[in-house]
Protein backbone atom coordinates (compact mmCIF):
# COMPACT_ATOMS: atom_id res chain seq x y z
CA UNK A 1 0.00 0.00 0.00
CA UNK A 2 1.00 3.57 -0.98
CA UNK A 3 0.83 6.14 1.80
CA UNK A 4 2.15 9.27 1.65
CA UNK A 5 3.77 10.92 5.55
CA UNK A 6 3.87 14.59 5.68
CA UNK A 7 6.17 16.41 8.33
CA UNK A 8 7.49 19.71 9.22
CA UNK A 9 4.13 21.68 10.47
CA UNK A 10 3.84 23.86 13.56
CA UNK A 11 3.33 27.30 14.32
CA UNK A 12 5.61 29.89 12.81
CA UNK A 13 5.63 33.82 13.84
CA UNK A 14 5.22 36.34 10.88
CA UNK A 15 8.29 36.76 8.60
CA UNK A 16 9.61 33.51 9.63
CA UNK A 17 10.38 30.76 7.55
CA UNK A 18 8.70 26.61 7.02
CA UNK A 19 9.88 23.50 5.30
CA UNK A 20 7.23 21.10 4.74
CA UNK A 21 8.20 17.00 4.12
CA UNK A 22 6.37 15.03 2.37
CA UNK A 23 7.80 10.68 1.25
CA UNK A 24 5.83 8.08 -0.60
CA UNK A 25 6.36 4.88 1.63
CA UNK A 26 5.71 1.12 0.07
CA UNK A 27 6.81 0.42 -3.26
CA UNK A 28 6.83 3.18 -5.39
CA UNK A 29 8.13 2.63 -9.16
CA UNK A 30 7.40 6.00 -10.46
CA UNK A 31 5.06 9.18 -9.59
CA UNK A 32 4.79 11.79 -12.31
CA UNK A 33 3.50 15.05 -10.51
CA UNK A 34 4.07 16.22 -6.82
CA UNK A 35 2.03 19.02 -4.92
CA UNK A 36 1.90 21.04 -2.15
CA UNK A 37 -2.43 22.13 -1.23
CA UNK A 38 -3.57 23.67 1.39
CA UNK A 39 -7.01 24.67 3.15
CA UNK A 40 -7.63 26.88 5.56
CA UNK A 41 -10.64 26.72 7.52
CA UNK A 42 -13.91 28.36 5.58
CA UNK A 43 -12.26 28.10 2.54
CA UNK A 44 -11.78 25.52 -0.47
CA UNK A 45 -8.63 23.35 -1.19
CA UNK A 46 -5.83 24.89 -2.92
CA UNK A 47 -2.86 24.56 -4.86
CA UNK A 48 0.24 25.94 -3.49
CA UNK A 49 3.20 24.51 -6.14
CA UNK A 50 3.34 21.33 -7.89
CA UNK A 51 6.14 19.63 -9.64
CA UNK A 52 6.12 17.61 -13.01
CA UNK A 53 8.32 14.34 -13.72
CA UNK A 54 10.61 16.57 -15.37
CA UNK A 55 11.06 19.28 -12.79
CA UNK A 56 8.74 21.79 -14.52
CA UNK A 57 6.95 23.68 -11.90
CA UNK A 58 3.48 26.17 -10.95
CA UNK A 59 3.18 28.18 -7.92
CA UNK A 60 -0.13 29.79 -6.54
CA UNK A 61 0.56 33.57 -6.80
CA UNK A 62 -0.03 33.98 -3.29
CA UNK A 63 3.22 32.20 -2.74
CA UNK A 64 5.05 32.49 -6.00
CA UNK A 65 8.71 34.50 -4.53
CA UNK A 66 8.96 33.35 -1.40
CA UNK A 67 8.30 29.66 -1.59
CA UNK A 68 10.53 26.73 -3.39
CA UNK A 69 9.60 23.17 -4.47
CA UNK A 70 11.87 20.77 -4.61
CA UNK A 71 11.65 16.72 -5.17
CA UNK A 72 14.18 14.07 -4.76
CA UNK A 73 13.02 11.55 -7.32
CA UNK A 74 14.79 8.50 -6.22
CA UNK A 75 13.25 8.74 -2.99
CA UNK A 76 9.69 9.63 -4.22
CA UNK A 77 9.78 12.74 -2.43
CA UNK A 78 8.89 16.80 -1.91
CA UNK A 79 9.55 19.38 0.03
CA UNK A 80 8.18 22.97 0.14
CA UNK A 81 9.95 25.74 1.67
CA UNK A 82 7.83 28.96 2.50
CA UNK A 83 9.93 32.04 3.37
CA UNK A 84 7.98 35.33 4.78
CA UNK A 85 5.17 33.64 6.16
CA UNK A 86 2.10 35.88 6.28
CA UNK A 87 -1.12 34.95 8.69
CA UNK A 88 -3.02 34.41 5.95
CA UNK A 89 -0.57 31.14 5.21
CA UNK A 90 -2.15 29.93 7.91
CA UNK A 91 -3.59 26.03 6.56
CA UNK A 92 -3.75 22.52 6.87
CA UNK A 93 -1.19 21.61 4.31
CA UNK A 94 -1.39 18.72 1.98
CA UNK A 95 1.19 16.37 -0.24
CA UNK A 96 -0.28 15.07 -3.21
CA UNK A 97 0.89 12.79 -5.78
CA UNK A 98 -0.60 12.08 -9.56
CA UNK A 99 -0.26 8.95 -11.55
CA UNK A 100 2.08 6.66 -9.12
CA UNK A 101 3.25 3.36 -10.59
CA UNK A 102 3.63 0.64 -8.08
CA UNK A 103 3.54 -2.97 -8.01
CA UNK A 104 3.61 -4.73 -11.24
CA UNK A 105 3.33 -0.85 -12.78
CA UNK A 106 0.06 -0.31 -11.32
CA UNK A 107 -1.66 2.42 -11.94
CA UNK A 108 -2.50 4.87 -8.70
CA UNK A 109 -4.45 7.99 -10.06
CA UNK A 110 -3.89 10.29 -7.15
CA UNK A 111 -2.93 10.04 -3.20
CA UNK A 112 -2.95 12.25 -0.55
CA UNK A 113 -1.36 12.87 2.78
CA UNK A 114 -2.93 13.13 5.97
CA UNK A 115 -2.37 16.78 6.49
CA UNK A 116 -0.22 18.84 8.32
CA UNK A 117 -1.06 21.97 10.44
CA UNK A 118 1.05 25.42 9.75
CA UNK A 119 -0.12 28.27 12.11
CA UNK A 120 1.41 31.67 11.35
CA UNK A 121 1.02 34.10 14.11
CA UNK A 122 3.13 35.80 16.68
Amino acid sequence: QVQLVESGGGLVQPGGSLRLSCAASGIVLRVDDMAWYRQAPGKQRELVATMNIVGSTVYADSVKGRSTISRDFAKNAVDLQIDSLKPEDTAVYYCNAVAIRTTGWKLLDSIWGQGTQVTVSS
